[in-house]
C-alpha cells in the first residue's frame, strides 16, 4: 500500500513542520500540524556535554573540557564549579554526563561520569558529590566506580547515567573502540551497562552476582557505545548506541541479556566491507528495538511525558543526532517504532543532549566551542 509524505522546514526561521502523510487504498489518512521553535537559554558554552535541572530552576552543565558550570534561568553562565576532579579531555573524553540524586532537594548530592586517566590508559569513572549551598564548589568528591581494564584509547566512553525507580544506577560503558571483543567477554566492564547502589556496590539482585569469571556489576553487554540513556515512563532503561558505519541502535537493556556487539551489527566497517561474518541475527543475542542505516550519530535522549506539545506528542522518544543535525521525535506503539519526524534541521547544530524539564519543555545542548542552552517552544 503506496504511502506518500510530504514535509517542509523553515530553515532561516529556527521552525520546524511537522509532515503531512496520506494513505491510499482504503486507509484512513491523518494531518498533525506541530511547528516548534529552538529558544536559546544560553550560550557561549565550550563543548556542552550533558545538562540536570536544579530546584531554584536553574541549571547545572557540563563542558567536555572538565568545567562543571551552574546556568541561571535568566541565562547567565556562571563561573566554573569548584572541586571537579582532573580529567582526561582527549578525543571523545572529558567531563561528560551529570545526574541528581533523586533526593537532591534535601541532600544536594549529584552523580557525574568522566574519562579518567590512569597509568597505562584511561577509563570512564563515576563520582559521587554534594554541589554547595551557593552553587560554587563540589564537597566530598568521591570516585565510586571506575571501568576496568584501563585502556589506551580516546574512543568510546559511553557514560550516560540513569537512576532507576528503586534507588540503583545504570552506567554506561563504551567498548573503547579498539577492545571491541571485550564486549563479549563477563570478566571486564568495556561495552556494558552496570548496575551500581549509590555507595558503588553491584546490587544483590544483578544478574551475574556469584557467576564465577563474571563482575557482578555487570547488567547487560555485547553493547559498542552507548551515548543516550533514559528511564521509560514504565521504568525501564531505554539506551542507543553508535554503530560502526550504520547500524546505530536503540535497545531496552534486561539483565543478562547479550545484545551482540561486534558478532551481530547492522554496521559495517569504516570504508566498508563486514565485520566479522556480516550477519545481523544469531541465537542467544538480542535485536535492536530499532536501528539506523545509515548512521545518524545519536547522543542525548529522552521521553516526553508531558502535554506542553500536545496530546500526541506525549510518550515520544526524542533523540539528538549529531551527524545530520536534527532532533528525531519518534512515535512507539505497542513496543515498536511507528514514525519518525526529523525537528529542527534548519538549526544546523549538533545536538548532543536532549532532556525534559520540570516545565514540561525539551531542553537540547549543542555541540560546539561555543554551544548553546536551547529550550524547544511550540
Amino acid at each position: 500500500m503506496p504511502i506518500f509524505t510530504f514535509g517542509f522546514s523553515l530553515r532561516r526561521s529556527g521552525f520546524a513542520a511537522a509532515v503531512l502523510t496520506v494513505a491510499f487504498l482504503g486507509i484512513p489518512w491523518t494531518c498533525a500540524a506541530q511547528a516548534v521553535r529552538a529558544v536559546t537559554v544560553a550560550e557561549g558554552l565550550s563543548w556542552p556535554w550533558a545538562v540536570a535541572f536544579l530546584p531554584d530552576g536553574n541549571f547545572l552543565v557540563t563542558e567536555r573540557p572538565g568545567r562543571l558550570r551552574v546556568v541561571s534561568a535568566a541565562g547567565g553562565v556562571g563561573p566554573p564549579v569548584e572541586g571537579v576532579p582532573s580529567v582526561d579531555a582527549r578525543g571523545q573524553g572529558g567531563l561528560l554526563d551529570v545526574a541528581l540524586d533523586g533526593g537532591f532537594a534535601a541532600n544536594r548530592t549529584l552523580f557525574f561520569c568522566f574519562s579518567e586517566a590512569g597509568p597505562t590508559g584511561n577509563r570512564t569513572a563515576l563520582a559521587r558529590a554534594r554541589l554547595s549551598a551557593d552553587g560554587a564548589r563540589l564537597e566530598g568528591v568521591k570516585v565510586i566506580f571506575r571501568q576496568q581494564p584501563l585502556v589506551a584509547s580516546q574512543l568510546h566512553f559511553g557514560c550516560r547515567i540513569v537512576e532507576g525507580r528503586d534507588g540503583a544506577l545504570w552506567l554506561t560503558l563504551g567498548e573503547r573502540y579498539s577492545r571491541k571483543e571485550d564486549a563479549q567477554k563477563l570478566d571486564n566492564h568495556l561495552g556494558k551497562v552496570v548496575r551500581i547502589t549509590k555507595d558503588g556496590a553491584a546490587p544483590a539482585d544483578n544478574p551475574f552476582v556469584g557467576r564465577v569469571g563474571a563482575l557482578p556489576e555487570i547488567w547487560s553487554y555485547g553493547h559498542r557505545n552507548m551515548q543516550g540513556a533514559t528511564l521509560g515512563p514504565d521504568g525501564r532503561l531505554w539506551t542507543h548506541e553508535h554503530g560502526p558505519q550504520g547500524g546505530d541502535e536503540v535497545n531496552l537493556p534486561q539483565p543478562g541479556r547479550n545484545y551482540g556487539w561486534p558478532v551481530i551489527t547492522y554496521g559495517e566497517n569504516y570504508g566498508g566491507g563486514p565485520i566479522g561474518e556480516g550477519i545481523t541475527a544469531q541465537a542467544g543475542m538480542e535485536q535492536p528495538l530499532h536501528y539506523w542505516v545509515p548512521s545518524i550519530a545519536p547522543s542525548g535522549m529522552a521521553f516526553l511525558t508531558s502535554d506542553r506539545y500536545g496530546a500526541d506528542w506525549r510518550g515520544n522518544l526524542f533523540v539528538g543526532s549529531l551527524k545530520f543535525r536534527y532532533l528525531d521525535r519518534i512515535v512507539l506503539g505497542e513496543g515498536k517504532v511507528v514514525s519518525e519526524h526529523k525537528l529542527l534541521e534548519g538549526l544546523e547544530e549538533r545536538i548532543r543532549d536532549v532532556r525534559q524539564g520540570p516545565d514540561g519543555w525539551l531542553y537540547l545542548l549543542t555541540d560546539s566551542p561555543r554551544g548553546r542552552l536551547l529550550r524547544l517552544e511550540r
